[in-house]
């Protein structure tokens, strides 16, 4: 028992959240680098050369440099066991990101220095917030230039409202870098000078000391006038409130440089939360607690094209797993023994026999999952949380190009669908396939991936945004089904309406007011 205990509080789980182009993915291989997880970092835009970021394992990933799906990571550094989940930037699939925050014990936000804080950082800054989830910042692209250093950090208290802590403090910015003061190290690490000058250890009063040509800039002085101003009136540091999400630590370095990236990582593992209880149909589950328990997150379908296949994504949240143990799920109440278990280097799988809480594993699944399903190894049967619903906002009418690939069009639109980022929809009467997403961009890589796995060309028709609301009272009249609200079956053969507009919605209901619609984002508040 003491063994598991040990191990758990080694895990550190997080993810990273960002907008696009902020350095993400680029963050992300530094960190693999430091983990020895990889030996060469292939930046995101390095098409010409053949080098692709190891977390973008799609093909589309790689054509367009972009991340759309969450990559899960793992590596050992220092006595901890890192897992990072590299989430997709683009706000096309902020439904994906926001379920891989119910799987992460903390997040790391980067920020581009040059930008500050930006529309999609501060959706996902909010989700981690209502969740309770500590953050720690990470300002990129120092060596660029951007906006003040007290400028960024007086946007990221007033925009997000939350205290934060600078842990080190940029000298110069652009061509005029210099490097960090290091506020918790008590150093400073120097930019693009050889591996023996890069660390300076400084006096009692903060200061290099004895003769240094840092010295002999007026950056040196600047910075440490506002290193005082910090001292003096900035807020205190204190590993409670991190931990409780009331503070965000702060660094700034360059991921592409791989400048104060292990500054940031050595001093993330010293304050990250370890795995954390869970609330659950019985309590909060103690991570430490003898009896395996996880919940499904995320499914993919075709990580391995050559085999089809699909993986359950599981958040291991207590006890031990042990390859070939028998789990039940409580869902349908079956139990079931998992012989095929995998840990993932983005698309590079290996089988993993041992894992415990704070772990990322991943599944087989010949469609036995959900997302959102709970496992347990003990009696005690019990559900973690709901996973949030996205109600989708586009839609598109879908059908197979070629008549006579219908069966590999039913099978690919099945296993896409129930990877959640697209919503599959049947008109009542007639039966035509509907897709619902948040973003348009979803439905391109629904083709890509329709086309390239499954080997199906699809026309999709355009519907343009509607709102879906679901029927509480199942028992309703088809006829009530028009262009205005057309009467639809989920994937799960509940009913819904599509309606036009917010028009369209008031009258429905002013017309049938014994119809009683939901939202399911509501019932996920």
């Amino acid at each position: 028992m003491k063994k598991i205990k040990d191990q758990v509080l080694s895990r550190r789980t997080f993810a990273i959240i960002s907008h696009p182009d902020a350095g993400k993915t680029t963050l992300t291989e530094q960190l693999l680098l430091f983990g020895g997880a990889i030996r060469d970092a292939g930046t995101v835009k390095g098409k010409k050369t053949g080098k692709f970021a190891t977390s973008d394992w799609m093909e589309i990933e790689k054509q367009r440099g972009i991340s759309v799906t969450s990559s899960v990571m793992q590596f050992d550094y220092d006595g901890f066991r890192v897992n990072i989940l590299d989430t997709p930037g683009h706000q096309d699939f902020s439904e994906d990101t926001y379920r891989t925050l119910t799987a992460v014990d903390s997040a790391v936000m980067i920020i581009d220095s040059a930008k500050g804080i930006e529309e999609q950082t501060l959706k996902l800054f909010k989700v981690c917030r209502m969740r309770g989830i500590p953050i720690f910042t990470f300002i990129n692209k120092m060596d660029r230039e951007g906006k003040a250093p007290l400028e960024l950090l007086a946007e990221l208290e007033e925009v997000l409202g939350i205290e934060s802590y600078p842990m080190n403090w940029p000298i110069g910015m652009g061509k005029q870098f210099l490097g960090i003061y290091d506020r918790h190290h008590k150093r400073i690490e120097q930019f693009r000078v050889e591996q023996e000058e890069k660390f300076i250890s400084l006096n009692s009063e903060g200061e290099i000391p004895g003769e240094h040509r840092l010295k002999e800039s007026p950056l040196y002085e600047q910075t440490l006038e506002e290193i005082m101003l910090l001292d003096e009136a900035g807020n205190e540091f204190s590993t409670e409130r991190v931990r409780d999400g009331e503070l965000i630590p702060v660094f700034f370095g360059s991921a592409l440089t791989n400048f104060g990236v292990q500054t940031f990582l050595e001093s993330y593992l010293e304050f990250a939360p370890m795995p954390q209880a869970r609330n659950s149909t019985i309590g909060k589950i103690d991570p430490t607690s003898e009896e395996f328990s996880g919940f499904i997150f995320k499914i993919q379908a075709n990580m391995n094209p050559a085999h089809r296949d699909r993986i359950a994504f599981l958040r291991i949240c207590s006890g031990k797993f042990d390859r070939g143990m028998n789990v039940t799920l409580p869902r349908t109440g079956k139990s079931i023994k998992i012989t095929q278990s995998t840990q993932f280097m983005a698309d590079d799988r290996s089988t993993v026999d041992e894992a415990v809480a704070g772990d990322i594993i991943g599944l087989y699944d010949p469609g036995t999952y959900q997302i959102g399903d709970t496992l347990v190894s003990g009696k005690e049967l019990f559900q973690y949380e709901r996973l949030p619903q996205f109600t989708p906002e586009l839609f598109v009418r879908v059908t197979a190009k070629n008549v006579m690939k219908q069966k590999h069009f039913h099978k690919g639109i099945q296993q896409l669908v129930q990877e959640g980022a697209i919503q599959l929809f049947k008109t009542v009467k007639t039966e035509e396939y509907l897709l619902g997403a948040v973003g348009q961009l979803q439905f391109e890589v629904f083709e890509h991936r329709m086309r390239n796995e499954y080997n199906v060309e699809v026309y999709m028709e355009g519907l343009g945004s509607k709102i879906a609301r679901w029927i509480e009272n199942e028992d309703i009249n088809d006829n009530l089904s028009n262009s205005r609200s057309l009467l639809v079956h989920d994937r799960y053969e509940k009913k819904a309406f599509l309606f036009e507009n917010d028009f369209a919605l008031r009258w429905f209901q002013d017309k049938n007011p014994d119809i009683k619609l939901f939202n399911p984002m509501d019932i996920n508040q």
